[in-house]
């Protein structure tokens, strides 16, 4: 038996692959890894299924370019903010701002996160390219606090990725358990003030922290 082969790459594949990894990125981000369908995908996405599999050779290897895409814009979106050209205060509290409105504004990656934590993100721990495009990240960090430390604000002897993760921590957990939470203390916590009075204290707190005694 002649072995099967492999659909040829449409004439103009990259928006093609485009177009599977926006509609990968609902699916999963709608219904995790386990539930997500490489049949609604590829209806989605408008393209035969086969080429799913063309470009991305299976359901884990399109989950893995998903989360790789999404990595990927939330850093781009962080080197646009310019953070060396800006004093270590601010440029820490326009940190803290943009991680809040990020999480805020896009969902999905809080239920990719969700998704790629329940695999115990084995697609992550084999993407080499998710760890070559953060250690600039935690580089730049890195050097805002030296440079507050040489300026006189902040603090000696902080961990570059320790803060990084506490401010992710501090908007992941809001936002991803903000209906137990507003059902608990019995308060809209998505409502406006409450976000903006949630971004105040995420601010206070982390520079409260950086600040030099």
């Amino acid at each position: 038996m002649p072995a099967r082969r492999r659909p040829a790459p449409a004439r103009d594949p990259e928006p093609t692959r485009a177009r599977i990894l926006a509609a990968a990125k609902a699916e999963f981000a709608r219904s995790g890894l386990g539930g997500a369908r490489v049949d609604r995908i590829a209806e989605r996405a408008g393209a035969n299924k086969r080429m799913l599999y063309y470009y991305f050779d299976s359901k884990d290897g399109l989950f893995r370019a998903v989360l790789e895409a999404t990595y990927e814009h939330i850093r781009e979106a962080e080197k646009a903010l310019h953070l060396d050209a800006l004093d270590p205060h601010e440029a820490i509290r326009r940190l803290i701002e943009f991680t809040w409105d990020y999480h805020l504004q896009h969902p999905e990656f809080l239920s990719l996160l969700n998704s790629a934590n329940l695999h115990r993100a084995e697609h992550l721990k084999s993407s080499t390219k998710v760890r070559r495009m953060h250690s600039p990240f935690v580089a730049m960090i890195r050097d805002i606090l030296e440079r507050g430390v040489r300026a006189g604000v902040f603090r000696s002897g902080v961990d570059a990725v320790q803060l990084y993760i506490s401010i992710a921590a501090l908007a992941y957990f809001y936002l991803g358990n903000n209906y137990t939470l507003s059902a608990i203390f019995g308060r809209d916590l998505k409502a406006k003030k409450a976000c903006q009075e949630r971004l105040a204290h995420m601010t206070e707190l982390v520079l409260g922290y950086l600040r030099k005694a």
